[in-house]
Order: structure tokens, then C-alpha cells, then sequence
């Protein structure tokens, strides 16, 4: 059985981790990342995740996963515990923005930040157009059902790191299918940046 075609976002991150790094994942999920991440780079890896049912598929994937809500910060954690933080897919649903960043900045030396781009041209059009609440590949929810309570846009990340003298190391706008190089705050779909406290 032919290997499904690895998530773009996923494929740009492992890009970015160097091999053997130690790294924690907020929000992992069902442990896609971390095991391609295992895998691919030697890294010695964490999770943390609310659902359980998440959870046991990580544990049959060997991962070590932590069941908690990133929302209440990561208390057993002291400062820079990992090289790289990941927060992926995870920033649009919490409650607590600047708590979750201060503290993903504060265990790991570099935290990687991925998002939806709400300012998609696909969004953009279907909200001018149609009034509606814009449903597209990467907000594919009903607003009654979106796990999502935050809606930003790769200019909106920019000028929160600015405002917050946090350093943007790389920036990536993703496409369906690579990379978007040209106007990516209105053709990208998914953003995925890497950020760090800038030194004083």
C-alpha cells in the first residue's frame, strides 16, 4: 500500500528541524508530525494534546504524549527544555494567545507557528461575494462547528511578533501544493513561520 503524500506544512517543518533536536509539539494530534519527525530527523520528541482519542493513537505510534490543555501553560517545563516548540494548526484554537506564545518562547529556543491564512483569496472572495462565512481547504468548518475561535492572516502574525519584539526568522506561505512566493498574504493558504525573542 502506496504511503499517503505527506502534508505540506508537515514537510516544511521537518525541513526546518535539525537532526537529533529536541522538540515539543503543542496541540500533536493523532502524532503525525512527531513521527515523521522520529523518523526523518533522529529528534527526541514530546506532545502535548487534549483528545484523548488522539492520545492512544500517538501511544500506538510509541510516542511520549501528554494529556493537557496549552491554555493553562507548561508549568513542569523549565525555560529552554527544547530546541524547537511546535505550535501547528494550534494558535487559531486557544484561548490564551500571548500565554501560550510567552511560555512555547520560554521552554524552546525557537518556536515554529502554523496557521491558517484567513486573508486566502479563496476567503476573501467567498466573504465579498457571498456574505458568508468563508469555507475553504484549510477552514473547512461550518462557523457552528469550527474548533477555531481566532481568525488571523500572515500580515496580522507579522505585526503581532513586531509589536512584541519577537524575531521572524523564516517565513513560509504554503499553497495546496508548495510554497507561495508571490503575495503570499493573499494566494497562501497556510502560513508556517519561525519565530524566537529578539536579544536584547
Amino acid at each position: 500500500m502506496a504511503r499517503e503524500t505527506p502534508r505540506l506544512d508537515h514537510q516544511v517543518i521537518a525541513q526546518i528541524i535539525e537532526p537529533g533536536s529536541h522538540v515539543l509539539d503543542l496541540g500533536c494530534g493523532d502524532g503525525e508530525l512527531l513521527s515523521r519527525l522520529v523518523e526523518e530527523k533522529n529528534a527526541r520528541v514530546q506532545g502535548i494534546e487534549v483528545d484523548e482519542a488522539a492520545i492512544h493513537k500517538c501511544v500506538e505510534k510509541g510516542l511520549s504524549v501528554f494529556h493537557g490543555d496549552i491554555d493553562s501553560g507548561l508549568p513542569y517545563w523549565p525555560d529552554k527544555t527544547f530546541d524547537y516548540v511546535v505550535l501547528n494548526q494550534s494558535l487559531q484554537q486557544v484561548k490564551h494567545v500571548e500565554l501560550v506564545i510567552q511560555e512555547a518562547l520560554r521552554v524552546g529556543r525557537k518556536v515554529i507557528v502554523g496557521f491558517p491564512n484567513f486573508a486566502n483569496w479563496d476567503a476573501r472572495l467567498s466573504l465579498c461575494l457571498f456574505g458568508r462565512t468563508p469555507i475553504t481547504p484549510s477552514l473547512p468548518h461550518a462557523w457552528y462547528s469550527t474548533p477555531n475561535i481566532r481568525f488571523l492572516t500572515l500580515r496580522d502574525f507579522t505585526r503581532y511578533c513586531a509589536d512584541r519584539r519577537l524575531r521572524i526568522l523564516r517565513l513560509y506561505g504554503l499553497g495546496a501544493r508548495a510554497v507561495i512566493r508571490f503575495l503570499p498574504n493573499v494566494f497562501a493558504v497556510n502560513v508556517v513561520a519561525v519565530i524566537t525573542r529578539q536579544e536584547s
